[in-house]
């Protein structure tokens, strides 16, 4: 099974349009997907801060490995998702 972590932030369009682009392949596979706030913890602004959202990937028990950010990588992501069958 695949994870996707999505790091935004409540305020940004660009965060809600990485997460319905990444929703819309929910239909072609399966995956879950948890979205991280990086304003709630101090640590997380200071790794993320600019650079959100941003797209994390994990297969199964495996180390999460960083897709993209800013926007969607579809080709990238789709190949993560494939790969994990």
């Amino acid at each position: 099974m695949v994870h996707f972590t999505l790091y935004s932030r409540s305020y940004c369009h660009l965060c809600d349009d990485m997460l319905e682009a990444l929703q819309a392949l929910s239909s072609e596979y399966p995956f879950t997907v948890e979205t991280i706030d990086v304003d709630a913890d101090e640590t997380l602004v200071a790794q993320f801060d600019e650079r959100v959202p941003v797209l994390f990937g994990r297969k199964n028990d495996e180390s999460a490995v960083e897709l993209c950010n800013y926007f969607l990588n579809e080709a990238k992501t789709r190949e993560f998702l494939t790969n994990a069958r």
